[in-house]
């Protein structure tokens, strides 16, 4: 019932930036947290931001708190991942997820997912 489509990703420099857009459609007033998780080839997929679509509460995990920043526009149609001041270690592929609620822990099954952008940072 809700499809979610990422772009914007890239190759970029170590110290770039990039901004990841995921588009949101079908029944989004039942989607009220959105959040991005990333996986790297042989590494298990983490979660990286979660926003409370309802409260504007953020939560990232340590490696990115500081560079990255989760944000929804006014019409909550789009979720974007502002990644800045970007690493090697960074590059992954990075998936939009939705979910009813906000779950207290990252291993909660997401109620969507998106079909993922590549994000490569290298010299």
């Amino acid at each position: 019932q809700v499809q979610l489509m990422e772009s914007g990703g890239g190759s970029v420099q170590p110290g770039g930036s990039l901004r990841l857009s995921c588009v949101v459609s079908g029944y989004t007033n039942s989607r009220k947290c959105m959040a991005w998780f990333r996986q790297a080839p042989g590494k298990e997929r983490e979660g990286v931001a979660k926003l409370n679509s309802n409260t504007g509460l953020t939560h990232y995990v340590d490696s990115v708190k500081g560079r990255f920043t989760i944000s929804q526009d006014n019409a909550k149609k789009i979720v974007y991942l502002q990644m800045n001041s970007l690493k090697p270690e960074d590059t992954a592929t990075y998936y939009c997820a939705a979910y009813v609620i906000c779950p207290n822990l990252w291993s909660e099954k997401p109620a969507d997912w998106g079909q993922g952008t590549q994000v490569t940072v290298s010299s």
